[in-house]
Order: C-alpha cells, then structure tokens, then sequence
C-alpha cells in the first residue's frame, strides 16, 4: 500500500518516503532518511529505488540520500543524459539543487564509476568518495564480467558468493511480467551508460590523481564481476586512497554482507568526520 502526498512524496509501508526531482523531460525519485553530514549513494546496475538494510545502518548516522539513475527503477529516462560524463553533471545538479554540503559520496559498481568520475570532475563539491566494487577502469588483462551475455541461470553465482543469499533477490522459479520489464528496463539504462566501451572510460586512470577527497576503495574478496584488480588499480591511482577486502562475500557485497560493508564504510567515515 502506498499513497501520495500534497508535495509529491510516495508514503510507503516500510523505510522512508519516495520523493520525486523534477528535470526538463521527466524526474527522478530517491529516498532521504538519517540526520547528520549528507551522504549521497549511487547504486548498482540493481537495486535502483529500493531502500535495503546497508542505507538503513549508513542513515543512523548520516543524512542519506539515494537516488535511482535516470532511466533506472522509478526513474524517467532524461532526454539530456545521454552518457557518463552527462550522468555526472546530473549529479553535480542534484547536490546543488538538494542543498548537500560537500556530500560524502557512497558507489557501489556502476555507481562507483560514477563517483568516481564525480569526484574527478568536481572535487569541491564532494566530502569523501567511497568505492565499492566500482567499475569504470580499463584492465585489459583482467576484465570485467559482461552481464549481458550471461544466461539468467548464471547470474546469481557472478554477484554472490553466498547462493542461499541470491536466492532471496533471485527466488526459484519463473519471473512475473512486472519484474522482467524491471529487469529489462535497467539493462536497457545500463547499456545506454556502458556499452561501448564496456563499463569503462579509457581516460578515467589518467584522471584519478585529480581526486582531493579522502577515498576508501573496498572490495569483496570473492567478486567475480569485477576482478579485485581494479580495487587496487583504483587505490593506487587515487592519492591518498585506503583499501579493505571484506572476506567471503561476492559483488553484490552490501546485499549480501551489509552489516559488514556498514560497519567499514561507517569507520571510515567517522575517521574522516574527526
């Protein structure tokens, strides 16, 4: 059950309110929840418009706003965001225009990438950048898995290393028609950002060194999306960047280890807040 507010907002049964940003040709929605510094997350491929157990925990001490790409989840696909580097200008008018002071800035996966070119693009305006199994870099001899060449059947083994886990985001069975079209519609945004190249930009590495912000890359140990690789690659390129492994966990790291990925990006957080 849900039901709209005089100001646009979306009540919802459980966590917090659905808002909706307006820009020329649609709006985006995004939850807001917790008080404290502003943290802006930037999701996955997945899990656009949902609010999970690892936002839960970040908004017990922060001011967390998560918004879904243009043209993922409940989100309008913009006309004016065409790539990557539109994306981040898109954000750049979504700190500005919700008011987020130097925000730390949260990425998980494709989200990473986006943070990542955020905070090469604009590094005044963000706090500090946390990456999370982010893609975006070029590594030839140790390259990212293409999702849109695997069978529906082969998925749940690249994102979890815990089966029992994916089942509970990929139950048994046969989708009904409102997931599939959900589904499609995300790998439809996707490929519109990343499919050529894939998932990367070949000037990203070069860029890193403009990164001011403190930065932790943490990755899964067993992520067999994005080789961990690139989570080196990434905190050496960024000056200054710490890298954590979680042990035993696979990509889809804060759905199937958030209380872990919490308590590491809160302690990272609360050292940078000191």
């Amino acid at each position: 059950m849900s039901n709209v507010t005089a100001d646009g907002e979306r009540a919802t049964s459980a966590g917090p309110v659905s808002r909706t940003l307006e820009f020329p040709g649609g709006s985006i929605q995004y939850f807001r929840e917790g008080q404290g510094r502003p943290l802006l997350f930037l999701h996955a491929a997945g899990g656009a418009g949902v609010w999970h157990e690892f936002l839960e925990r970040l908004s017990a001490g922060f001011d967390v706003v998560a918004p879904a790409h243009p043209g993922f989840g409940p989100s309008d696909e913009l006309p004016e965001v065409e790539d990557i580097d539109d994306l981040v200008y898109h954000y750049i008018d979504v700190i500005d225009r919700l008011g987020l002071d130097r925000p730390h800035v949260v990425g998980g996966s494709f989200g990473g990438w986006v943070a990542a070119e955020l905070a090469v693009a604009a590094p005044h305006k963000i706090g500090s950048l946390t990456l999370l199994g982010a893609v975006g870099l070029r590594i030839p001899e140790h390259p990212v898995t293409d999702l849109f060449f695997l069978k529906p059947h082969e998925i749940p083994p690249v994102l979890f290393s815990d089966l029992a886990k994916a089942a509970e985001m990929f139950p048994p069975g046969e989708p009904d028609i409102d997931t599939i079209l959900a589904a499609y519609k995300d790998q439809t945004a996707l490929a519109r950002f990343g499919w050529v190249p894939f998932l990367n930009n070949p000037k990203l590495e070069r860029r890193l060194k403009r990164i001011t912000a403190p930065t932790l890359v943490a990755w899964a140990e067993k992520d067999a999306l994005v080789p961990i690789e690139h989570g080196r690659r990434y905190a050496e390129r960024i000056p200054g960047a710490r890298f954590e492994v979680v042990d035993d966990c696979g990509h889809a790291m804060y759905f199937e280890r958030p209380a872990e990925f919490a308590d590491v990006v809160m302690g990272f957080l609360s050292g940078v807040s000191r």
